[in-house]
């Protein structure tokens, strides 16, 4: 058995030496901070305080009263100390130490045993017992010392000293401390180091620059910018230091019975000298860094949109930035053409005042903006103005632009009864003077309202309106009279204008009235465009409310009783086309044969019915016209994304152009065989020379040629989105679970079409191609989700419909059972419908999905792929 001996006790003493001297340097901290902390407190707050200067800004008084109980509070740390402190012991920190250990290891080894000592056994089982308390105490580290004094001070004194004396450190002098006995003493006693003094050079918050400290800054050349705040403070004996100061532009006015100062506060107004003179003595020369005056400009004439708004750019700069700006608008009498109802003196209107956008984000020291409003409303609109912008800095400094003349933008009223209305609307408002005339000219235009008013209800608004006018005109109008029946003629004036009717084909012939007569007005190109939008959708109403009631007829008429013969159908295609040419026509500025055009519109659509022929001999379905119209697009589309590509391999590789025109027709997104990537027949039989020679030389032009490709991949990829637009919105099976899926395919797909259409701008060719198979799969299941919405439709039709239906297809179909592409009819062997057992749109979809892949795997045959490309071409 291992005897536990003296010297093995003495070892285990020897290995405790360090963790004992810690533990007794942590219980001396502990006792000084517990003892002490008093004291520091009252030290900290004394020293925060004369940093921070309180002793120059309390009466002398005060002072004496402060240094009192701070001396006094020293003393009372001083005692409080003194009586906690006791130096801790060897004894102390070991029985500290012991306390931290399981079992009391270092008592049991200093223990002797107190009985059995002359039993072996017993001998034995205490010598095993030192051995494990051996263990124990080898394994002892030092105990920290317990610094946490909240008990003693709960309201956190000590805290609040820590916290003063950094703030101090931050923002006061550490030379002021050395003032305090100067001004205990009444000033009757110099500082040991002599007399001192601080300064501060505080640049106008706007400017951005700090605030600089003169005692770091040495003598020379010191660049301030205007407005500058100095700050000088003298300590010490008084008049042993002087400040002069040559830049605040003011006369120093000196009193020989006032005592010699010891502040001084001034503004740097212009250039000169700043000196003290004494001890630590220091000059600077100033230079004045001036503020300049904000500077705007007026970029361009306003921009009017269709319905009146105005936007006008400006641009403006500071060199500090630009505050606030404002435009005013005047009202050019002079050259106002001073008849009809402006032949009356106006009333008098204040000038319009409107502040100026400034930027959200970013810096005002330069910008452009654009100042948008609509003046619609105001009696100014479409008379000749002024307008002038200013621009106000923070040091209010103001600049003004020249007036700009101009005639200020409002909307226009096309519908001849509705802009009259705003005419005698704005003689009201020119001068209350005009009221009899108004009522005068507003019967004259109601005088046969069958002919002027579509409905009833705007002939008896204006019936009344033009009565409260005439009341107003015998008794009197004020202001508020005035605005009130503004209001009232703005709002006939609208409805009159764009009133919502109940029948497709008024609106129509409303529509085609209003561009017929802003054709006749000269229009903007905006206005126009607006007008043509307008026409279209009413247009393309017109024609789904002629499909309903052609619907209508067939359900009441017998099968034997329809009429049989010729029709002469149109498409909504038809239509497109037909507004197109009249729009470029109005945009060519050819006014004349773009009447004469919407004339010829005119009489086709009023002239138009809709009759049903044979079976099969035309009158598709909109769910078919819808379907036929999608594929197109997908073709095109698939076909834009070809050429996209080639143009990206052309880029990488542009020797590869001439060889890849043998192996590819030179698709351009669809077209037929023979044409080139920009559209122009090349045909087949080229010859051999034109081929070989010809290489280098689109090499050469593929880069000038590059961008214009691009542009014009952009410009057709924008077409086929407007193309889409016009499909979404004659899309069928509205409030259908089937048909709101078509619709979101579509908005995802016209998201994506948006996409590469920047891409292509940016001539990012790769990320368009990306944004265009997004496209092109959003199509695909649009074309899933609009077949299911047929199909259920289909399935719903009414017994006669639906055998109708069937024979009509029937007769449409070719050997195969598959649509005969031309509508025609053709044989039918067995007249059974390949899709009657399945989803064919969805395996349409997949076996297009799997012909793609198949082309794009460059492992297959030439040929083969080749194949497969003409196919994609063709569905």
């Amino acid at each position: 058995m291992v005897q536990f001996t003296p010297n093995d006790l003495r070892r285990t003493l020897i290995g405790l030496r360090r963790p004992l001297r810690l533990t007794r340097l942590g219980m001396v901290a502990e006792l000084a901070v517990r003892a002490f902390w008093p004291l520091l407190t009252i030290i900290l707050l004394a020293l925060a305080a004369a940093m921070m200067g309180l002793h120059e800004i309390i009466p002398i008084e005060a002072l004496w009263s402060v240094v009192g109980l701070t001396v006094g509070a020293g003393l009372w740390a001083v005692v409080y100390a003194v009586r906690r402190w006791m130096w801790p012991t060897q004894a102390d920190a070991m029985e500290r130490l012991d306390n931290s250990l399981a079992g009391r290891p270092l008592t049991a080894l200093l223990d002797d045993q107190a009985i059995g000592g002359q039993d072996e056994a017993s001998a034995a089982v205490w010598r095993a017992h030192k051995r494990r308390m051996a263990q124990r105490a080898a394994a002892a580290s030092a105990v920290a010392g317990d610094y946490r004094v909240s008990s003693r001070d709960p309201f956190a004194f000590r805290l609040v000293a820590v916290l003063a004396f950094a703030v101090a450190l931050l923002f006061g002098s550490v030379w002021r401390v050395g003032t305090v006995a100067q001004m205990a003493a009444g000033g009757n006693t110099g500082l040991a180091s002599g007399p001192v003094w601080e300064g501060w050079a505080e640049p106008p918050r706007y400017t951005g620059k700090p605030t600089l400290y003169l005692n770091d800054l040495a003598e020379g050349p010191l660049e301030l910018p205007a407005g500058t705040l100095i700050t000088m403070r003298l300590y010490g004996e008084v008049g042993a230091l002087e400040v002069s100061e040559g830049v605040s532009g003011k006369v120093a006015q000196t009193d020989p019975d006032a005592p010699p100062q010891m502040a001084f506060d001034f503004k740097v107004t212009q250039s000169g000298s700043i000196t003290v003179d004494g001890p630590s003595a220091r000059a600077w020369d100033v230079t004045v860094r001036a503020d300049e005056a904000p500077e705007i400009t007026i970029l361009g004439k306003p921009e009017v949109a269709a319905l009146g708004e105005m936007r006008l750019p400006f641009a403006a700069k500071d060199d500090y930035g630009v505050e606030a700006g404002e435009a005013r608008i005047k009202l050019e009498l002079a050259s106002v053409e001073r008849r009809y109802g402006l032949m009356s003196e106006p009333d008098a209107r204040p000038e319009i005042t409107i502040p100026l956008p400034m930027p959200i984000a970013g810096g005002r020291s330069a910008f452009e903006e654009n100042l948008i409003d609509d003046f619609s409303q105001h009696p100014w609109a479409n008379l000749p103005v002024t307008i002038a912008m200013t621009a106000l800095d923070a040091a209010e400094q103001e600049a003004q632009t020249a007036p700009m003349q101009m005639t200020l933008p409002g909307r226009r009223f096309f519908d001849p009864v509705a802009a009259a209305v705003i005419e005698m609307r704005r003689d009201i408002l020119w001068a209350r003077t005009n009221a009899r005339r108004t009522a005068q000219v507003l019967r004259a235009v109601s005088y046969l309202p069958q002919d002027a008013f579509r409905s009833e209800t705007t002939a008896l608004r204006l019936h009344k309106l033009i009565g409260r006018i005439e009341t107003h005109a015998r008794f009197g109008m004020n202001e508020e009279n005035q605005n009130d029946l503004a209001q009232d003629m703005w709002d006939l004036a609208l409805e009159l204008e764009e009133g919502d009717l109940d029948d497709a084909r008024e609106r129509m012939r409303r529509a085609q009235e209003r561009l017929n007569e802003a054709m006749k007005n000269g229009a903007s190109e905006e206005e126009i465009a607006e007008l043509m939008q307008e026409l279209r959708r009413a247009t393309e109403d017109f024609m789904q409310q002629l499909q309903r009631e052609q619907a209508e007829r067939r359900n009441q008429q017998d099968p034997g009783d329809r009429e049989q013969g010729e029709t002469i159908e149109m498409t909504q295609d038809d239509l497109q086309r037909m507004m197109d040419h009249i729009q470029e026509l109005m945009e060519q500025g050819r006014m004349a044969e773009a009447e004469q055009a919407l004339k010829e519109l005119q009489e086709m659509m009023e002239n138009m019915q809709v009759t049903e022929g044979q079976p099969g001999e035309g009158g598709k379905s909109p769910g078919e016209q819808a379907m036929e119209g999608l594929a197109d697009t997908l073709r095109e589309q698939q076909g834009l994304s070809d050429q996209a590509f080639r143009d990206l391999q052309e880029q990488f590789n542009p020797n590869a152009q001439a060889g890849e025109s043998q192996g590819n027709e030179g698709r351009n997104g669809g077209q037929g065989r023979g044409e080139s990537h920009e559209g122009q027949g090349q045909g087949e039989g080229q010859q051999d020379g034109e081929q070989g020679g010809g290489g280098d030389q689109r090499q050469g032009e593929s880069h000038g040629q590059g961008q214009g490709q691009e542009e014009s991949l952009a410009q057709r990829q924008q077409q086929l989105r407007d193309e889409l637009n016009r499909q979404e919105g004659q899309m069928p099976g509205a409030g259908t679970p089937e048909g709101d899926a078509a619709r979101d395919a579509l908005g995802r797909a016209g998201e994506a079409m948006d996409q590469a259409e920047q891409n292509l701008r940016d001539g990012d060719l790769a990320e368009a191609i990306d944004n265009q198979s997004q496209a092109m799969d959003a199509l695909r299941d649009s074309m899933h989700s609009l077949g299911e919405a047929l199909a259920e439709d289909e399935r719903n039709q009414q017994p006669g419909q639906g055998t109708q239906r069937s024979e009509r297809e029937a007769n449409n179909r070719d050997p195969l059972g598959r649509g005969q592409p031309d509508g025609t009819d053709g044989p039918n062997e067995g007249g059974r419908r390949i899709d009657s057992d399945g989803d064919v749109y969805g395996r349409a979809r997949e076996l297009i999905d799997e012909i793609r892949r198949r082309s794009r795997n460059t492992s297959r045959p030439e040929v083969e792929r080749d194949y497969l490309n003409r196919l994609l071409d063709r569905f």
